[in-house]
């Protein structure tokens, strides 16, 4: 009679959960909600059960989504999004923010990176913002406690002509930047800017054939007026290999970075874990922007390449958010990473595509994500709309509409991750 009693007071005490039978008793059915304006789709036996971190991009408020569209837990901000936001296994968020007034800035532009507390104080800030760079788009807590992100710097015009870089104008390349939260010490730097070659100006330097160095950067490839001239969007860090995956949206491509190398290395074309320096490891997702004729073009401007271990040799799966800006069309492509990187020119270097999903209401040129979940089910940030949740044979079995919203990104959590179970939700 005990045992009975104990069950329904669980079916009691969690109204908006199914319980399930005698031999689950412990574990909680997902929530089997009416269809709302918020929750388009919803299929209880094949969604994950777990909580959908949103981000509004730009925005001042974020929450934590449960798959009936119940916000579980929201946070609001003084200062404005400059992009990312994610969700530390201690309960704390790590952000970048806007900074007010700007020298400079692109779209995603921030400035500011913070650590924030529970209760909404700040337990870490750190500006980097000037008129010759500023923080934008990404962060990302390393396992060494550091803080990974994206900047742009400015290069000024002379200096970028003298280049070979074909301007009448300053052009603002990407850098990585590794700070220690602990001194705000610059702990380790990447400049893509040491990284770069030319073949339209033979009297200037980085001359030379780029179809014969696809381990360097174009740095003519896609010259606009702004000087933004690469526009990366999203980093991903490899602990296993201890690499760095960056998105560049403007050369449709993802770039692979030797994350071991010191900052000296790193200036380079030697040293590190692969004896490349800093130079590129390995790139994918658009050939033609090392002049390469072999290997399909995949991504037309892209967001959030993350890794998929699992189980998987070398350095395992990417999933990559293709906008699709030529066809009016976004594609999730899950890719395998070649177990050793190489780079080989005039040859197909594309990785093999493992799954693809796409559907014709699935479409946003900016911003977006995706991500596998424990399930095996895909998640996907469909920015100016919602969220997707499909099936490995491509069954939409989740949407959220998020009503006029738009998100930068959705980040997943399950029930006992460590991150839910710190947020002491009730």
């Amino acid at each position: 009679m005990k045992f009975i009693t104990y069950t329904i007071l669980i079916c009691v005490s969690i109204l908006s959960f199914n319980c399930k039978n005698d031999d689950d008793i412990g574990t909680i059915d997902p929530p089997d909600p009416q269809l709302t304006e918020n929750v388009e789709i919803y299929n209880g036996n094949l969604i994950d059960n777990s909580y959908t971190f949103a981000i509004e991009n730009g925005g001042t408020a974020s929450y934590l989504l449960d798959k009936a569209g119940h916000k579980i837990k929201e946070w609001e901000f003084a200062d404005n999004l400059g992009n990312d936001l994610e969700l530390l296994p201690n309960g704390k968020l790590l952000g970048i923010f806007k900074v007010e007034d700007p020298d400079f800035f692109f779209g995603g532009y921030g400035g500011k990176l913070m650590i924030i507390n529970d209760d909404g104080s700040v337990d870490w800030e750190f500006e980097y913002a000037s008129e010759d760079y500023i923080a934008h788009h990404d962060a990302e807590l390393l396992p060494n406690g550091n803080v990974l992100f994206i900047a742009w710097e400015k290069i000024e015009t002379m200096e970028a002509q003298s280049h070979g870089v074909e301007t009448v104008n300053p052009i603002y390349p990407e850098i990585l930047i590794e700070i220690n939260p602990q001194t705000n010490e610059i702990v380790w730097q990447w400049r893509s800017f040491e990284h770069i070659i030319q073949d339209s100006n033979d009297t200037a330097l980085n001359f030379g054939n780029v179809s014969e160095n696809p381990q360097r950067i174009d740095i003519n490839y896609d010259v606009i007026d702004n000087g933004d001239i690469m526009h990366a969007n999203s980093i991903d860090y490899d602990a296993d290999n201890d690499i760095i995956y960056l998105s560049v949206n403007y050369y449709s491509e993802v770039w692979v970075i030797d994350h071991s190398t010191t900052t000296a290395e790193a200036a380079t074309n030697s040293g590190g874990n692969y004896n490349k320096g800093g130079d590129l490891l390995y790139r994918f997702g658009n050939p033609t922007a090392y002049k390469n004729t072999q290997g399909t073009r995949l991504f037309y401007n892209n967001h959030f390449p993350n890794v998929i271990k699992d189980n998987n040799p070398g350095a395992g799966h990417i999933i990559v958010f293709m906008n699709g800006g030529n066809t009016g069309q976004s594609v999730i492509y899950e890719l395998e990473m070649p177990v050793n990187f190489n780079l080989t020119p005039n040859t197909d270097n594309e990785p093999n595509v493992v799954w693809s999903f796409t559907d014709p209401d699935l479409f946003h040129g900016r911003i977006s994500g995706a991500v596998r979940l424990k399930n095996g089910n895909t998640l996907i940030a469909e920015g100016d709309y919602g969220f997707w949740e499909v099936t490995e044979d491509s069954e939409v079995v989740w949407k959220y509409n998020g009503l006029g919203k738009n998100f930068w990104r959705a980040y997943n959590y399950n029930l006992d991750d460590q991150e839910i179970l710190d947020l002491n939700l009730e």
